[in-house]
């Protein structure tokens, strides 16, 4: 399991295993949330059987599938409305960890200043220098 602290909120990990759940909940994560469809490519764990593994290890389960490479800002609201309200931290994964990375970027984006989220980000290992132009129109987007 290669879980990536960004801050003291959330962290990221590319897929998860159904044993991974288990440890996930000991290391203190509350809120797991799945960013990659059920059934994106083949071999990969189907969400129920995480979904079970993270009820029954006492996490919450946020389900929202995003399309690699293809983030639209409805999933951006959907996202930012989601780690504002989960309990913390939380532990969202997708195939590589990155769409979780930009959708937390592009939410934070609405808060916090860009070259601070561009440094996290770096520092759990995500280059997302190239969403400068989209954080720059979430941050016209404050709530």
């Amino acid at each position: 399991m290669d879980i990536r602290r960004i801050d003291e909120t959330i962290s990221v990990a590319p897929q998860l295993s159904v044993d991974d759940i288990t440890e996930a909940a000991k290391l203190g994560f509350r809120t797991l949330v799945a960013n990659r469809p059920d059934g994106e490519e083949a071999g990969q764990p189907a969400m129920a059987d995480i979904e079970a593994a993270a009820r029954e290890n006492g996490m919450e389960w946020v389900y929202l599938p995003v399309e690699s490479g293809n983030i639209l800002d409805n999933d951006v609201d959907r996202f930012d409305a989601m780690i504002r309200e989960a309990e913390k931290p939380v532990l969202a994964f997708c195939r590589s960890g990155t769409r979780c990375t930009v959708l937390w970027a592009l939410s934070s984006a609405r808060y916090k200043p860009a070259q601070d989220i561009v440094s996290k980000a770096r520092n759990a290992g995500y280059d997302i220098g190239g969403l400068a132009p989209r954080m720059a129109e979430q941050a016209q987007k404050k709530s």
